[in-house]
């Protein structure tokens, strides 16, 4: 079992989530959240006074999934978030110890 960690692009989730129903991959979690990257971030003028923008919106999507769909569930990421742009996102995956359902005690549910 694996842990898929994946930032993206938040105008990007509807395509990402698109391409992972269409390959049978329905759980997952989203969280929006704020990070630095290559992108860099960008300066704006507010009411005249500059200001440095360096955390960006993201989205964090975590995903579980058994070994069979790791290669289905990173591929349907890369093509539903890809632009072509700096920023697009980056995908760590993570060994997945255990996996239990709380509401029957099922283990390994992945």
């Amino acid at each position: 079992m694996k842990l898929i960690v994946a930032y993206i692009r938040p105008d990007r989730l509807n395509a990402v989530k698109q391409e992972l129903y269409a390959k049978e991959i329905y759980s997952l979690s989203v969280t929006n959240v704020l990070g630095a990257g290559r992108q860099k971030g960008f300066t704006e003028t507010y009411r005249g006074v500059v200001m440095e923008v360096n955390l960006l919106k993201k989205v964090r999507l975590e995903i579980g999934v058994n070994d069979d769909f790791l290669d289905k569930a990173i591929e349907a990421i890369k093509k539903g978030a890809h632009t072509g742009k700096e920023g697009d996102g980056v995908v760590f995956v993570v060994e997945l110890a255990k996996a239990l359902r709380i509401r029957t005690g099922e283990d390994g549910i992945l």
